[in-house]
Formats: C-alpha cells, structure tokens, sequence
C-alpha cells in the first residue's frame, strides 16, 4: 500500500470518527518527529504498541479488504500471568462498507465488538474444532449485549449501532459492514496483533509499504524502523 494512500486514509478516518464525538488521544497527531522525540517518556506508546494501524492483510486491496484500527490502551501479557494489572484494550475501527475482515480467530484474546454507529456490522461466525481449526457444523453460541444468541456454523449475525457481541479465544469470525460504514469499539482483554491472530487463509496482519511519500503519523508497524 502507498504510503500517500495510507495518509488519505487516517485523515477520511479521523473526519469519520469525529463526526460520531469520538475524540482521539493527543498522541494520535504527533508527527514522526514528535514520536520520536517521546520515545524515552511515553515509552508504553511503543511497548504498547498505540496508535494508527491500516491494514490489508497483504493483498493490496484495502477497499475490498482491509480495515481500519486505533489502538487506544493496551496492557501487557506479564500482567494477565498474574491475573493483576492493566489487563484490558480498546480499539476504535473503521469498516467500511462491504470490506471484509477476513475470518480469524485469537488464542488468548477475549473481545467485545462494538457497533459504534454507521451501517450494521455483520460477523460471520465459526466454533473451532479440537484442533483449533474451523468445526463446519458445530452450533454457534455468543452473548450479544448480555442475551445468548445462537446460530448455525457460518450464521451471520448482524449487530445494528449500540449492539455489542462477545467473542471469546477461539470463536472464529469474519465481518464487514453492510449499508453504510461502520464505527466500532472493542473493549478486550490484552491485545497482540504480532501473535495472537490466528487466519483462515495464509495473509498476514500487516501492509507492505511503498513510501512514495513522507508518513503524515507512523502506524504501529513503524515503530521498530522508525523509532527503534
């Protein structure tokens, strides 16, 4: 993905979420610079790894699929080992009309996803098998705002503003927004995108970069070059 697309993105992004009174985090406009710059005091940024996150999954079709994140707050896996601390992140995404978020699944992570306003959220959902794989005919059983919902294998629930689901390790899903873009929230327990997704299809989380232009902010999968 361009790096020029990139930024045409946050800045539509940015547009999109505040027209629903979501305001981001100062850090979110820190330039490179800056970024760099707080590298010794705002060192949990990093280590956290908050911020802008766009992805195509590697495929070089963001509009058809790809998603938007922001990772607000974001606590560590040493912590939940001790079932004390920060044990919790948020996100705030954006999914686009009809783009998918191809099917996956986490292994530790338990999250709720949000319908935040827009169109309806649609999530296609699996059981896992033994193994860990997709089971293609086991029942599916999932709270959505506190009431049990169940569907067949591959059912797709579809989640108006203001309804949330809960997903726990190992429920496989898919979604994309149907009518009209989609904010969404997710409240989760302690999220690492570096090991903790799980994909049906051989991609891979992040986007390979074309640096046509210089970065408006850095995305999460910058830090390590960028900042170091």
């Amino acid at each position: 993905m361009k790096r020029s697309k990139i930024n045409h993105i946050i800045r539509e992004a940015d547009a999109f979420i505040r027209s629903f009174g979501y305001i981001m985090p100062p850090f979110a406009y820190w330039s490179p610079e800056q970024m760099k710059a707080h590298k010794g005091d705002s060192s949990a940024i990093f280590t956290s790894r908050l911020g802008w996150d766009i992805t195509d999954y590697g495929q070089e079709k963001f509009d058809e699929l790809g998603l938007f994140l922001f990772t607000v707050r974001n606590g560590r896996y040493e912590d939940m080992k001790l079932g004390m601390g920060m044990l919790y992140a948020e996100k705030i995404m954006i999914s686009r009309k009809d783009q998918l978020s191809p099917m996956h699944r986490h292994n530790i992570k338990a999250e709720d996803i949000i319908n935040r306003g827009g169109g309806k959220l649609v999530l296609e959902l699996f059981m896992h098998d033994r193994d860990g794989g997709i089971d293609p005919k086991a029942e599916v059983s999932v709270p959505v705002d506190g009431t049990i919902h169940r569907l067949p294998a591959g059912g797709l629930l579809k989640l108006d503003p203001g309804q949330s689901v809960t997903l726990l390790p190992g429920v496989w899903h898919a979604f994309w927004a149907e009518g009209k873009d989609v904010l969404i929230g997710e409240v989760s327990t302690v999220n690492d995108d570096l090991t903790d997704n799980v994909f049906r299809e051989p991609i891979g989380r992040f986007s390979n970069i074309d640096e046509d232009v210089a970065p408006l902010h850095l995305l999460v999968s910058d830090y390590e070059k960028w900042v170091g």
